[in-house]
């Protein structure tokens, strides 16, 4: 609660010190409509477009499991040409499909059902999403905004704005597809060295709410491998196993750590990582600003890491 008695999700949750280990939903591919007006609360959902595209583009997604958002690059300059769409995948083996159409009338938008079905252009660059769905949660106006102004005066051409993404309570968050990885907790400076990094390959644990291909214990042995051995890129890691039993999970991890971290001592030495991890319920609270105060979340925590 701040001084004037409003309630901001994100500063709660600094102050408890929320975990944001192991929060990035699952899915594997998006689909991005860029709109230039405003964002209703509950975003694409919300748009008054003709009902059979709209009715169209819902059940191709569903049945895709993508996520579908709202994107528009940060700033009040009107945009040149018509708005753009996009569907961004990440398969089994790491690859990136994209394939990416423009649209005037809510029926081009149709294109978006074939798309999420077609092969798709391999690789391509990859998206930085910056939730700033001010109208679904204020922090994420309040922080997200900042985040996108910063990242955008550094990365124009690959830098949005979006809809709500999930964790408003972790805001500002950025997501980059399609590699799959969320960040939380960030600002305008974090964000800046957080998404540099990513591109360089070099994915960091501070910062890193999971990756969305893995369920959230695998997520939070991941991100305690980082912890563990340093930064490394989005596929120098994989989860080789999970077991569960009635106290947590044990997950092996393995791949090349970027640093001197394998037994012999050499850097690039593939090993495998064992890390248990434990869940448990946090207290009822309010985590989102419009959300009930009667609330509860589940934390993922590594209580082991060696060397397998």
């Amino acid at each position: 609660m701040t001084t004037t008695g409003r309630f901001f999700c994100a500063d709660a949750a600094r102050t408890r010190g929320d975990s944001i280990v192991g929060t990035a939903p699952h899915g594997t591919a998006w689909v991005l409509i860029e709109y230039r007006g405003g964002w209703p609360a509950d975003g694409f959902d919300g748009l008054d477009l003709e009902p059979g595209t709209k009715a169209l583009v819902f059940a191709a997604a569903r049945a895709a499991r993508a996520r579908v958002l709202l994107v528009r690059r940060h700033g009040r300059s009107v945009p040149q040409g018509p708005p753009s769409w996009a569907v961004l995948r990440y398969d089994a083996t790491g690859a990136h499909r994209q394939h990416w159409g423009t649209w005037g009338r809510d029926e081009d938008l149709a294109q978006i059902a074939p798309a999420l079905t077609a092969p798709g252009e391999p690789g391509g660059r990859p998206v930085v999403l910056v939730c700033a769905h001010g109208l679904h949660d204020a922090c994420c106006a309040v922080r997200g905004r900042p985040v996108a102004r910063a990242l955008s005066e550094c990365r124009p051409d690959l830098v949005w704005e979006c809809t709500h993404v999930g964790g408003d309570r972790f805001a500002a968050n950025v997501v980059v597809v399609p590699d799959g990885v969320y960040y939380g907790n960030l600002d305008a400076g974090s964000a800046v060295t957080v998404v540099e990094e990513h591109l360089a390959g070099r994915i960091g644990a501070e910062h890193l709410r999971g990756y969305t291909d893995l369920f959230p214990p695998q997520q939070a042995a991941v991100a305690a491998v980082l912890d563990r051995f340093g930064p490394a890129g989005r596929h120098d890691y994989a989860v080789a196993r999970t077991f569960r039993d009635d106290d947590g999970w044990r997950i092996r991890v393995t791949g090349r750590p970027p640093g001197p971290a394998a037994a012999d001592g050499e850097a690039g030495v593939e090993i495998a990582i064992d890390v248990d991890v434990r869940a448990r319920r946090t207290p009822q609270r309010q985590l989102t600003c419009r959300g009930p105060a009667t609330s509860s979340a589940v934390v993922y925590e590594a209580v082991s890491v060696r060397q397998g």
